[in-house]
């Protein structure tokens, strides 16, 4: 694909071959990504910087709080959903539109998703985060070092709840930077309010499918992960990044970005069931086997009971929860031999091939036609 340009407006694109020893499809992701992860942690880190300066006035430890909450915002990830917003944005407007005044409300979306982040840690008791303990863990251990009165997990537990709402307020103050007409900025606002709501349903048939799991499905499972990922990671923020660029609700591009947002949003998380369970932790920043050992109702895991002999799904019920390395690795060859982990990479495999076939009806920049569909592969087949 031919450089795009245009300085201090869009961004350059200029996908190259993967350095020796990396992840290929780490390196398409890169190459759709790099510029603008620069771009949006530049505008929350200065957004940031203000809003800790802001709230250390009020006491001195409110500093460190605020602190915590930056520091997570700003500890790294692939910028999936601002990417997408982008993208989006981009496949309307071509590449002769300003980013910095919109750059905020990408932007915006990185925040929206810590807050998510950092209460699924607190809701599934993760350790770890992007190979760092959560903010959970690493509060719960600083009130333990210091003596303070009361349980440390709970005193984790509730700084972590409110990290997560202070980045769920930080969101809409940075939406509200984007220059954008009032009427279309409440679009936008609409757009976005309703993946809020999408995310919360999704956590909460995730929790209740956890509580509840021997009565799950995998159409359920599936269900999930369409509001609690597809609908936050890729087809809310494509159809935010349409919004932004003035497209009505009921264009043409809003159906393609629609099949297209769900196909690969699905298809995202059928891969996380499979990082889950079979992924590097040294990748994926996350201990593996964690969904073996709490039986979290993944698509994944349903499709393994289903069609698992008796003798199979005799092995799998006995799982429990603190299983040592060894009885999980035994747990992760079991579900392989079911047959479905080679499901689940069909699956994901039938979605791409959906979300290429949706793009191909939608009337978009051709720099984002290309950037998408290597997105739509890069997001799903993938280490991390």
């Amino acid at each position: 694909m031919a450089n795009d340009a245009v300085a201090g407006n869009t961004l350059r694109v200029a996908p190259t071959g993967p350095a020796d020893g990396e992840d290929p499809v780490g390196a398409v992701l890169a190459a759709y990504t790099k510029d603008l992860v620069a771009a949006v942690d530049d505008t929350l880190a200065a957004f940031l910087a203000t809003e800790v300066d802001s709230l250390t006035e009020i006491d001195a430890a409110m500093g460190g709080f605020a602190a915590t909450a930056r520091d997570s915002v700003l500890a790294g990830g692939k910028r999936v959903r601002p990417t997408f917003a982008y993208w989006g944005w981009r496949g309307v407007v071509g590449g002769a539109e300003p980013l910095p005044p919109v750059l905020p409300a990408f932007a915006a979306l990185e925040l929206l998703h810590t807050f998510a982040l950092v209460h699924d840690d607190v809701m599934d008791a993760s350790a770890t985060r992007r190979g760092r303990p959560t903010v959970h863990t690493a509060q719960a251990a600083r009130h333990a070092a210091a003596g303070h009165r009361g349980d440390p997990r709970r005193f984790g537990e509730a700084v972590a709840v409110l990290v997560g709402d202070l980045c769920m307020v930080w969101a809409d103050r940075l939406l509200a930077h984007a220059a954008l007409p009032p009427a279309r900025l409440l679009d936008v606002r609409r757009c976005y309010d309703q993946m809020r709501v999408e995310t919360v349903a999704g956590q909460y048939l995730d929790v209740l499918g956890e509580s509840d799991a021997a009565n799950w499905s995998v159409d359920r499972a599936l269900r999930v992960a369409r509001y609690k990922t597809a609908s936050y990671t890729v087809q809310r923020p494509l159809l935010f990044g349409a919004c932004v660029a003035g497209v009505a609700t009921d264009a043409p591009l809003i159906a393609a970005y629609t099949r297209y947002g769900l196909a690969v949003g699905e298809a995202f998380q059928l891969r996380d069931d499979l990082l889950g369970v079979y992924g590097d932790p040294s990748a994926t920043g996350k201990p593996a086997g964690d969904d073996l050992r709490t039986g979290k109702p993944t698509a994944l895991l349903m499709l393994a009971r289903q069609l698992a002999t008796q003798a199979q799904r005799r092995a799998l019920e006995r799982a429990r929860p603190g299983a040592g390395d060894g009885e999980i690795a035994r747990l992760a060859g079991l579900v392989a031999d079911t047959g479905a982990v080679d499901r689940v990479e069909r699956m994901i495999s039938d979605r791409v091939t959906e979300a290429l076939a949706a793009l191909d009806t939608a009337s978009i920049d051709e720099t984002a036609r290309t950037a998408l569909t290597g997105l739509a592969t890069a997001a799903t087949d993938r280490r991390a």
